[in-house]
């Protein structure tokens, strides 16, 4: 059972995850980062490590985030757009993802600088509306 990244990364990105992650298993978008679910070992190291508890084992994530399973395969590339039940969705993130307008996130593996409003963005809360379907640089 992978990791999941949740709403509460949006607009914050903080990459505390990226640098305890074995596997290098992070994606890194515009706004937010996203776990790719194949390449999870389940090794939990990246929860704890979350300043915005916005990373949860599958099973435990909470319902009203259930969406970002999703989210997170088909933004890491783990699963084809074509595939994804976009059911719960913000809506501008659904329809780029049926027009094919969107981008596959980079892979992440060492510690960057959050974004410039993270620490005022951490305790926001309803955020998905802010996701960007853009690519991060990765590194």
């Amino acid at each position: 059972m992978a990791y999941i990244v949740g709403e509460p990364c949006v607009k914050c990105k903080y990459t505390d995850c990226v640098d305890v992650c074995p596997v290098e298993c992070f994606y890194e978008g515009e706004n937010a980062l996203v776990i790719h679910p194949e390449e999870c070992i389940d090794c939990g190291a990246c929860e704890s490590e979350c300043p915005t508890t916005a990373i949860f084992e599958q099973d435990d994530l909470p319902e009203k985030w259930h969406a970002w399973i999703e989210i997170n395969a088909v933004f890491s590339g783990a699963k084809e757009a074509a595939e994804a039940d976009v059911t719960g969705w913000p809506e501008h993130v659904a329809e780029s993802v049926r027009n094919g307008e969107f981008e596959v996130f980079n892979r992440i593996a060492t510690k960057k600088d959050p974004l410039p409003e993270a620490d005022a963005m951490a305790e926001v809360e309803e955020k998905a509306d802010d996701f960007s379907v853009k690519a991060g640089p990765g590194n």
